[in-house]
């Protein structure tokens, strides 16, 4: 877990509502958990057990960043055009930083084992094979 705490999501309903929500970071992406209950700020509230989950396998980047009244918004675009808008406190590390650095890193790691992997099964540069035994 690289980082865990409450984020506010974008409902994609007709009405658009932030939704409180608790969210954790790991390496592989961000899981969302919703709130059982009047409010996570309430007595008696619970977080849900079933997490939705946004993977950095199937996100392209994090953008659109606005700093109003005290909030960030920014949005994660995933692969197929999917936009999800979130906001957050401006105090302290910003989520949309936090969530940049690691797709960042993932992708990095994917870039590393495609390369490695090409480089395991292509021929070495300047090859021409006249040496090779017919």
């Amino acid at each position: 877990v690289i980082r865990d705490g409450l984020l506010e999501k974008r409902s994609s309903g007709l009405l658009q509502l932030w939704k409180k929500k608790r969210c954790v970071l790991t390496e592989e992406g961000l899981r969302l958990l919703s709130c059982k209950g009047r409010g996570s700020d309430a007595p008696g509230s619970a977080w849900s057990s079933r997490a939705k989950e946004l993977r950095f396998e199937r996100m392209e980047t994090v953008e659109c960043v606005e700093y109003k009244r005290e909030m960030v918004y920014f949005t994660v675009v995933m692969a197929k055009g999917k936009e999800i808008d979130f906001r957050c406190a401006q105090e302290g590390t910003l989520w949309n930083a936090e969530i940049a650095l690691a797709l960042v890193r993932y992708k990095n790691q994917q870039a590393l084992r495609t390369g490695r992997t090409r480089h395991l099964y292509t021929a070495p540069l300047g090859s021409t094979g006249e040496d090779e035994v017919l």
